[in-house]
């Protein structure tokens, strides 16, 4: 099973994220992991990502799209995989869906995690209450006009991918405001019922 995860900054992503890797027994793919783990290899992808990094310019989509061609051949995602931090624009959804054709693939499904963006500004705030409540340190850019500015970019580059997967077939939503136990209910009740249509067509 092939799968996008899309949701805000803070909407319980990466928690969702865990117990599908955990349940499903699929590998969660990070693009900042992907990309380190090619720079290591020094794969030929990664050494040009490397030669990119080190001029202090940023990786380009075609770049990043190439790691994850490589990385997706790999054993332990025969079974499927969880993309994670990729696609983020239109540009890097259709290069995945040139990726997956070239590899004869198929994205399963696409997950939205819907949450209100004041209520994502609220959890935020007490999320760094209670950090420092409990001695804890916060992180020089977790206040609240970073995460406001967080907010826009995803709404603004990455929220585009909703309609554009829509009009596809493959985009479910689930209220990410519920309980984290009650998100993932029904988050497996989604992937269970798309898993079964899968197998029903091979």
């Amino acid at each position: 099973m092939i799968v996008i995860f899309l949701g805000p900054p803070g909407a319980g992503k990466g928690t969702q994220a865990k117990r599908i890797v955990e349940k499903r027994g699929i590998p969660q793919l990070s693009t900042g992991d992907m990309l380190r783990a090619a720079v290591k290899a020094q794969t030929p992808v990664g050494l040009q990502a490397k030669a990119v990094m080190d001029s202090g310019n940023l990786v380009s989509d075609d770049i990043v799209a190439g790691i994850v061609a490589e990385r997706i051949k790999e054993k332990d995602c025969r079974r499927g995989f969880m993309l994670d931090g990729f696609p983020r624009t239109l540009n890097q959804a259709e290069l995945l869906d040139g990726i997956l054709t070239d590899q004869s693939r198929e994205l399963d499904i696409v997950l939205e995690l819907q949450v209100d963006n004041e209520a994502l500004v609220e959890r935020m705030k007490t999320r760094i209450a209670d950090t420092k409540a409990a001695g804890g340190d916060v992180r020089a850019d977790d206040n609240e006009e970073t995460f406001r500015h967080r907010l826009e970019v995803y709404n603004r580059e990455t929220a585009p991918l909703i309609p554009h997967y829509g009009k596809k077939g493959v985009l479910f939503a689930v209220n990410g405001m519920k309980s984290i136990d009650a998100v993932s209910l029904e988050i497996d009740i989604v992937l269970d019922s798309v898993k079964d249509g899968v197998e029903g067509l091979h």
